[in-house]
């Protein structure tokens, strides 16, 4: 059987996540995850946030935090890079009780028109990983049903963004010439490593998934700019994290 028939509807799942995490009584529905240190540092600095649980991945702890803003009470954690282990954090605080989440972290550009720090809304996910095949049927795509809504909030917001399709992958170190050329001739304009895997968790599990993007390396042309990948400036994590926030409470 191959893996893109490994989608099973029949049968019963062995592991339950109802039974391998305990729901969390003041659980926010409304949850926002970050996939860099900073933002953590930006949340734990400006509301000094209460540890409500964790998640444990290997060994590492990483905590979930509940606070207020602007009178509305949100949830935070740090996730993890790659979409098995992000899509089994949010199986985690799924089943503490998250109903919404908005993911955002940086991507790959695959059109050196989309500048460094530039917004980025997907509205399909290219599957190349293999998570997403455990939560939904086969296809190339998964559509990504809350784009619009969101593409909505930040134009509400004044924050300049496009909304594209992005190619979700498991192995960054082969992202190769042809697959790039292949992804952005579909109309693929960035590369990540978690979208396509949130999704369909999410859609599975009847919960809210939102996710933005910002360009930070480009990879268009056959080439490698690493541009802000390692260094993203001060001025954009602000905008990121005030963006997530506001972002958060109009969900």
């Amino acid at each position: 059987m191959s893996i893109i028939n490994a989608f099973d509807p029949f049968s019963d799942e062995i592991i339950k996540p109802s039974a391998a995490v305990p729901s969390v009584k003041g659980f926010p529905e409304t949850v926002i995850s970050g996939l860099s240190r900073e933002f953590s540092d930006i949340i734990k600095e400006r509301f000094c946030p209460e540890e409500i649980s964790s998640i444990d991945v290997c060994g590492m702890k990483f905590p979930v935090y509940r606070f207020e803003y602007k009178r509305h009470t949100l949830g935070y954690y740090h996730t993890c890079l790659g979409g098995a282990c992000a899509a089994g954090m949010l199986e985690h605080a799924i089943a503490m009780g998250g109903k919404r989440f908005l993911f955002f972290g940086s991507c790959g550009s695959l059109d050196k028109k989309i500048s460094a720090g530039h917004f980025i809304v997907p509205n399909a996910a290219y599957r190349d990983e293999g998570t997403s095949y455990h939560y939904a049927p086969p296809s190339d795509y998964i559509e990504i049903k809350t784009a619009d809504k969101l593409s909505e909030i930040l134009s509400e917001l004044d924050i300049p963004h496009i909304k594209t399709k992005t190619w979700t992958t498991d192995a960054f170190f082969r992202e190769t010439v042809n697959q790039a050329d292949l992804r952005r001739s579909e109309g693929c304009g960035a590369v990540d490593m978690e979208c396509a895997s949130l999704m369909a968790c999410g859609q599975f599990r009847d919960a809210d998934v939102y996710q933005f993007l910002y360009a930070a390396d480009c990879l268009d042309g056959g080439t490698w700019d690493e541009r802000i990948l390692s260094h993203t400036p001060e001025g954009l994590q602000k905008l990121i994290a005030d963006t997530a926030l506001e972002t958060a409470i109009r969900l």
